[in-house]
């Protein structure tokens, strides 16, 4: 049965990723009909990919369960994409068996969201249905006026603004054929690529194994969709290369966590977060992946900055030179054939005006041909060692389906919490009464939002934890008179940190897990290294022009503040000595660093030439700090 079971996955997924790549080529669906098929697929995969009571002794039980769902899922989908016309024209009232095949499929997705990802998740949007039902129970502010079952099955079933909204929606369109591209990307053969570039780039440098690290996961991250996923793939080479050159196992897990992260805040995907970004505030994509550029490249230099001083104050080791791939070998016609392919046809598909999913279907084609013309260069040398095409092909097709399972899942779970509080309107409850609180002081209310932002994120994956908060909380910050890009931009960065902030830091968590040493010891180095992170987002309220790049003044004096801003707290929590004296040089860069943060023409002049001196004092050798 099992072995059953894995070959139906395997077709399953091939199946979603044809679905995917013919729909993003030729043009999508029907809404309804395209976000039903797609669920019904995502769901399918599911209940494959995450069984229930596999292993045990009442698997049987767990296997007609399963069937059960399945068919439930599977049949409701069906139902309303056959019935797609009529929900669009004469909004349908809910009876007795709409009742029932919405709150079934609700049920498999938050089962489904439970054996993915555990039960934060699904209990968070329990309380939101529960909410919507039962709210007019609730005195004062938070109270609402109460929705009875059937307007609420009505809303989550026949409606293009319950389950099948937009969320779900972007997830069957542009989330779906870009997580395609990357895994095509990864399985070309550039994913190896990526690690060679990054080992030839900083392996020889100061702290040459944690840089390794940081390049590494920023490349990967920069197409993956999982800040988790990142750690798990890139993890296990950096992390035990990191312990085998002296590095303490707690700094190897958190140099990894963080630069993964990290890969969720880069363009062009952003854990796909951006692309539904432009769909909640209607910015084109472009405009919001060109504003991350400078927050994405401030914080690699941070993280890059601080991995660098605290390896100089550790003596901690560089990567032998027999560890370090050649540029002949890593730019061989086979290896970089691929990475070219993806880049060309990326480039191809926006110079020909295409949407964004045909965009990243002319990127999948381009590697494809990559990939045959680094076939060719090899078949010409007569090297057969290479993995077969098919195999190839087939590892793509499959990874690509197996990371929408969560995504596509998530999502749906996430639009049924959108959905709720749309419908009952506590975000503007919410954002009403933290601006009151905070007597709309632009920083109080920044403080506020960010604390909620990584309690709310803690636990749930990047993607739909800015969902959660985008809706709750960015109200509060454009009700200050922050912009809408500005404000999305700041909650997503505070739902991603939570990835890495204690106590739930699931991509901590995953680092431990492969240093082997206890996550509260990551969990305190990763703070550490990140702590650049937790202040870029208040730049963006404080120099508004950060995100909007262009040769004008306003972004120019964002970039000098950024980079000085940065660079100084790299100093600070790696631990960078002047004198000596800890307390004394810890003051010394806080200082330049919260110069470096408020506009004025004396910070823009003082601090960069105050910092270069703070840092030519700090190259003195003082004898190494023991870190563990």
């Amino acid at each position: 049965m099992e072995k059953l079971r894995e070959q139906g996955a395997m077709a399953f997924a091939a199946v979603l990723s044809l679905f995917v790549l013919y729909t993003s080529a030729f043009g999508v669906l029907e809404p309804l009909v395209q976000r039903t098929t797609f669920l019904a697929l995502v769901i399918t995969l599911g209940v494959l990919h995450f069984p229930l009571g596999v292993g045990k002794a009442w698997r049987p039980l767990g296997a007609l369960c399963d069937l059960v769902l399945w068919l439930l899922a599977v049949g409701t989908c069906a139902r309303v994409a056959s019935q797609a016309d009529v929900i669009m024209t004469t909004l349908p009232t809910a009876e007795q068996p709409e009742i029932l095949m919405a709150f079934g499929l609700v049920l498999v997705i938050l089962e489904l969201s439970r054996r993915a990802i555990g039960l934060i998740f699904p209990i968070m949007v329990v309380i939101g249905l529960l909410y919507a039902l039962f709210g007019n129970y609730i005195p004062g502010e938070l109270g609402h006026r109460g929705f009875d079952i059937y307007f609420v099955a009505e809303t989550l079933l026949l409606s293009d603004i319950g389950i099948w909204g937009s969320l779900l929606g972007v997830a069957a369109t542009i989330i779906a054929v870009f997580a395609l591209f990357g895994s095509f990307l990864l399985h070309s053969g550039g994913g190896s690529a990526f690690m060679d570039i990054a080992l030839r780039v900083s392996g020889r440098s100061t702290g040459g194994a944690a840089k390794i690290a940081t390049v590494a996961s920023g490349m990967f991250g920069a197409v993956s969709g999982s800040a988790v996923g990142n750690v798990a793939t890139t993890g296990t080479f950096t992390i035990p290369l990191m312990k085998r050159l002296g590095y303490p196992a707690p700094l190897a897990g958190a140099v990894e966590a963080v630069a993964s992260t990290g890969g969720q805040l880069a363009p062009p995907i952003m854990g796909a977060a951006a692309f539904i970004m432009a769909e909640i505030i209607s910015i084109n994509y472009l405009t919001i992946a060109l504003a991350a550029v400078l927050p994405a490249v401030l914080f690699y230099v941070g993280v890059f900055g601080t991995v660098h001083v605290t390896a100089r104050e550790g003596s901690l080791g560089q990567v032998p030179d027999d560890q370090i791939p050649s540029w002949a070998s890593i730019l061989k016609v086979h290896r970089v054939a691929p990475i070219v392919g993806a880049v060309g046809g990326l480039a191809w598909g926006i110079l020909s005006g295409n949407s964004i999913q045909t965009t990243a279907f002319f990127g999948i084609v381009g590697t494809l041909l990559g990939v045959a013309l680094g076939r060719v260069s090899l078949l010409a040398k007569r090297d057969t060692s290479s993995e077969p095409l098919t195999q190839q092909l087939r590892s793509a097709l499959d990874g690509g389906a197996n990371s929408l399972i969560v995504v596509g899942i998530l999502l749906a779970g996430a639009q049924i919490l959108v959905a709720m509080i749309n419908l009952t309107g506590i975000g503007v409850t919410l954002s009403s009464m933290i601006v009151g609180e905070a007597t709309s002081s632009l920083i109080v209310v920044g403080l506020i939002v960010a604390a909620v932002c990584m309690i709310m994120g803690m636990g749930i994956p990047t993607t739909a934890a800015y969902v959660l908060v985008a809706a709750t909380l960015a109200p509060a910050l454009v009700k200050v008179g922050v912009s809408p890009l500005a404000a999305h931009m700041f909650v997503f960065y505070f739902a991603t940190l939570s990835v890495i902030t204690p106590p739930v830091c699931v991509g901590v968590f995953v680092a431990a897990g492969i240093a082997k040493v206890s996550w509260t010891s990551v969990a305190r180095h990763a703070v550490r290294l990140g702590a650049v992170t937790y202040v870029i987002p208040f730049l963006f309220l404080i120099y508004p022009g950060m995100l909007s790049p262009g040769l004008t003044l306003e972004y120019g004096e964002a970039v000098l503040s950024g980079l000085v801003f940065v660079t100084a707290f790299a100093h600070l929590f790696g631990g960078a000595r002047i004198t000596g004296n800890v307390w004394a040089d810890s003051l010394a860069w806080l200082m330049v660093a919260v110069v470096a943060v408020f506009p004025h023409a004396l910070g823009l002049v003082m601090g960069p030439v105050v910092l270069f001196a703070l840092m030519w004092q700090s190259r003195r050798r003082f004898p190494a700090i023991r870190i563990a």
